[in-house]
């Protein structure tokens, strides 16, 4: 399995998008931070305001269930995916490409010394 540069994925993706995608119901704002009811634990008043989110910061945190990181751990747990599946989901619904990790070119193989 090929890996995920998940840097250039969180310099690519920002917290709005994920909050859209997930059906965030963005409640008044303060600053660069909105409020609203956390699409991981998904509580039952839809005026909860327990998660916050930090969109130039693109950090949450939820003031209920405790969950908290950056917008790629948010898709992970609120669509109950492994990181690597979510970021590959999350690029194919933003019909972005996947940032794939490339590696280093080691160079010419050296053949072994003749015996």
């Amino acid at each position: 399995m090929a890996g995920v540069d998940f840097r250039a994925l969180r310099s690519e993706v920002g917290m709005a998008e994920v909050l859209h995608l997930l059906g965030f119901v963005l409640l008044p704002r303060r600053g660069g931070q909105v409020r609203g009811p956390c699409p991981v634990h998904r509580p039952r008043r839809p005026g909860s305001r327990s998660l916050s989110a930090h969109l130039a910061k693109h950090a949450y945190q939820c003031f209920h269930c405790g969950r908290s990181g950056n917008q790629l751990d948010l898709y992970a747990a609120a669509t109950r995916q492994p990181l690597h599946q979510a970021a590959i989901d999350l690029c194919e619904r933003l019909h972005r490409p996947v940032p794939w990790l490339t590696r280093p070119d080691p160079g010419p193989r050296k053949s072994p010394p003749a015996s």
